[in-house]
This record gives C-alpha cells, structure tokens and sequence, in this order.
C-alpha cells in the first residue's frame, strides 16, 4: 500500500489478537494505529474473565496442540512461538501470577481479567501505540486507504501495512460480528463459512422439562458418541440442561464433532450416562429394591442417585409401559440417548468456526493475494474447545501477525 506515511502500521481490532500484534510492532519500532469498533478494547476478554480469567490451559504439548483439531498442525506452528508457558511469563511481567486448577486450566491468581487488561492498555499507550476507538471499518477506498465510519462520519486512514484482529462472529454486540467476510471475499480472500463452536444445541424438551429444569446442572455424566469414521468416543464433565436443548463445559468439548454432524446427517446423536460411578448390573439390582409407597422419582433418587434434572431426563426419554421395568431404566440410565436438532445461533456462542483460511495466508499471517495484509486472531479458521486454548491461539497469532508485518514494513521480507 503506498502512503506517505511510511513504517505505519494499522491494528484493527482490539482483542487479544490485535492487542498482541501492536505490542509486538511497536517493540519494533513500527509506528503502530490501532482502532476499535467499539468504545473501548478487550470487551470480550473481559465477558470471558467475568467468572474468573482462563488465560491458558497446562497441558502439555503436542496434547495441548491436539486440542484444535484439522488445524494441529498450524497453530502448533503458532505455538512455538508464543505458548502457554511464553503467556503466563507475558502476565507475570505485568505482575499478574497464575495458577494451575484443579481441571489443569491455568487462572491469574485474582482470576480477574480487568487488571490484565488495564496494565496491558496502559503500557501500550505509554510506549507509543496510538488507540482510535469507535472506529468501524469499511473496507478500503480506490487508492488503497482504510475507510471508517466514526460518530463524526466517514473517515480514512493511510498505512503501510494492516493487521486485522477483527474477531469471529460470536457475541457481536461486542464487536465481533463477522462483517468483514464481505470485504474480504470481494477481494479474493478464500473463507470458510463461520459457524457456531463451544455452542449449546437444541433438542425439543417438553413444555414440562423446559419450564421446570432449564438451567439445571447434570454432573458427572459421561457423553458417549460416534465420529465421522464411526468411532466410539466417551468423555466426562459436566452440562446444563437449557430450555431448547444443552449445554455448558462438556458439550462445548466435543461441540464440533456434534455440529459436523448435524451439517452430515441432519442430525446428531448423543448418549449420556447419568450415573457414571456404578455399571448397569449393579444399578439394576439397586433399582429392584422394595419400592414400597414411594414415588419413582423418589425410588430413582434414593436407589440411582439420581436427582431431579436427571430424573426428569429419565421421564422424558421413556414411555409409560417401559418405566414399569426397572431393567429398561437402569439401560435408559447408563445410555441415555438425546437427539440433537441443531446448534444454537452464531450470535449465542461463545466462539465461531471458520473464517480466513490458513491456505490463504503465509507463513507470517499474511495473505497471498493482499500484500501487508496480515490476519490474527478468531476471524481464521480454526477453532478450539474452552479450556484457555482459545484465548492462548489468539495471543500467539496476535505475536506472529505483528511480527510479520513488522518485518514486511522494515524491509526483513517482500
């Protein structure tokens, strides 16, 4: 792009993404603009630390690069450069310590987002990046300027190089609302359709169910499910029935398995066993135990450990005849089979899926068909389940972005 600005990065975006990239450009002398749709920056690093910050997860590698999947490959690639130890020495340097939970999930030990964020702000500001917030983009003009709209109207932005750090398409309210897909498939940029990751999925309980047990936690259950190849997996945790359907830690684990499944056959099935801690034989032989006056919800209760939530699960699944034996509920138990419709909206969710292919991009982040143009962040296509694996892939692609174009803009590259 030619300016008469010369060395002038612009960042937009102000996550984790952008934020990394500007510091790392700015360390190296590059005169770095970061703009902002919204007032202020880092309004989803602070949702995701409302209850308590996961910054990064303590699993080890090639495990912890495992975590995403099609794209292991890639963002290991990412990894090596910044990872989960390089982040928590990044926050320490700011004199936020973490530690490591019970789930291997690494917390400040605050577990406070906020003054992560203000600390990291402030230096940024102090060492030279300069911050233009409700700035939206809109793409660029003939002669090559970033254009945005700003309470005072239209206006333009001369860079050298740019880093977008726009965000997915999850929580658009807070300025990730997937816009710039149009943009940049205009110009030739390969996307992958943005689809809803770490979601709840909807299943049709009945009225009773909806009304009376949404919001109630199932824990421990077991999810058991089929991949694509038909293989049999099975994991524990913990979820929470919603009024359309579920959700919560373990359905976002293996949310991408179910929505791939959903686009392939219409439909996803999954298994929950509602009492991990004893096999069929036994349950059944504790459920054959004198019933007496109780009702069978309270049989369930004292004889299954089951609960209400996880009762009423019961009665959902199964008819009238098969609840009079007690055989069919101790398998409804240990297998209860749910049918999932569809994931919830895009816009409900706490990450999306897809976005800028990597196949579009260098190894530097930077696009083939846009010279200095540089992707980080949500808004490529990978995806990741909770856990701080998000979060740790944002900030490593946020380093490798504003590196690269740190590099392009001082000659290190072509």
């Amino acid at each position: 792009m030619s300016t008469t600005h010369p060395s002038r990065l612009a960042v937009l975006g102000g996550g984790p993404a952008g934020l990394m990239a500007a510091e790392i450009a700015r360390a190296a002398g590059i005169d770095v603009h970061l703009f902002e749709a919204k007032g202020s920056v880092g309004r989803k690093f602070l949702i995701a630390g409302k209850g308590g910050l996961n910054l990064t997860h303590s699993e080890a590698r090639p495990a912890f690069d495992a975590r995403y999947r099609e794209r292991a490959g890639e963002v290991g690639r990412w990894l090596d450069a910044f990872d989960a130890d390089a982040l928590r020495a990044w926050a320490r340097g700011f004199g936020v310590d973490t530690y490591v939970g019970s789930s291997g999930r690494v917390f400040p030990l605050d577990r406070k987002a906020a003054p992560l964020l203000r600390a990291w702000v402030r230096r940024l500001k102090d060492t030279g990046v300069h911050f233009h917030v409700q700035h939206r983009w809109l793409g660029w003009d003939d002669a090559g300027a970033l254009r945005f709209s700003t309470p005072e109207g239209e206006t333009i932005f001369a860079a050298d190089a740019v880093v977008l750090a726009l965000g997915g398409g999850s929580w658009p309210q807070l300025g990730s609302d997937g816009a710039w897909t149009e943009t940049l498939a205009q110009r030739g940029v390969d996307i992958a359709p943005l689809a809803p990751a770490n979601c709840g999925f909807d299943i049709g309980w009945s009225p009773h169910l909806a009304g009376k047990h949404a919001g109630a936690p199932l824990k421990p259950v077991v999810a058991h499910w089929r991949d694509a190849h038909d293989r049999d997996h099975a994991l524990q945790g913990e979820c929470v029935l919603t009024e359309t359907g579920i959700e919560g830690s373990l359905i976002y684990a293996i949310a991408a398995n179910l929505r791939d499944a959903i686009a392939r056959d219409g439909e996803a099935h999954l298994h929950l066993d509602l009492a991990p801690g004893r096999d069929q034989q036994r349950l059944h032989a504790d459920l054959q135990k004198p019933r007496g006056s109780r009702s069978l919800g309270e049989h369930l209760r004292r004889h299954a450990g089951l609960d209400g939530a996880k009762t009423a699960l019961v009665f959902e699944t199964m008819d009238k005849t098969s609840l009079q034996d007690m055989a069919a509920i101790a398998a409804t138990i240990k297998r209860l089979p749910l049918r999932l419709l569809r994931p919830r909206p895009l816009a409900e969710t706490i990450s999306s899926a897809g976005g800028v292919r990597l196949e579009a991009l260098d190894d530097a982040l930077m696009l083939h068909d846009l010279p200095g143009v540089f992707c980080a962040g949500e808004m490529l296509d990978w995806e990741a389940p909770t856990g701080g694996y998000l979060l740790t892939a944002c900030f490593a692609s946020g380093l490798l972005a504003g590196r690269g174009a740190a590099d392009w803009l001082s000659g290190k590259r072509s």
